[in-house]
């Protein structure tokens, strides 16, 4: 009994002294995002469509996909295609359907390119 209280006992001091150097560190605290999270200015059909000028990729595509479902979007019978209404299709280069593993590729000229 007296090893496994001493790996546990271990196991807390380590934890106790991985908590106490992110706590000295700041991390997570005013960190900036990166990669599919970083805010980025978006093109004007895209800002007017989520209603700000800046978003992440993710961000664009959580709000794209809360239209879908508000606006009862996808095909009842292939729940995979999403039926585009004349506000998606400003977005979506006009096309009438999109499969949901498009979504991402179609929002991507609307981002702007790193450099």
């Amino acid at each position: 009994m007296a090893a496994v209280s001493r790996v546990f006992g271990g196991c807390r001091t380590l934890m106790a002294k991985a908590a106490s150097n992110a706590a000295a560190t700041g991390a997570g605290a005013g960190k900036e995002g990166k990669g599919i999270l970083k805010t980025v200015p978006v093109s004007p059909t895209l800002a007017s469509f989520a209603g700000e000028n800046e978003l992440s990729r993710a961000t664009a595509v959580k709000k794209v996909w809360e239209y879908i479902k508000g606006q009862n979007l996808q095909n009842p019978t292939n729940r995979r295609e999403i039926l585009c209404d004349d506000k998606l299709k400003t977005i979506f280069d006009g096309k009438d359907t999109v499969g949901f593993t498009e979504i991402a590729k179609l929002l991507s000229p609307h981002f702007p390119k790193s450099v």
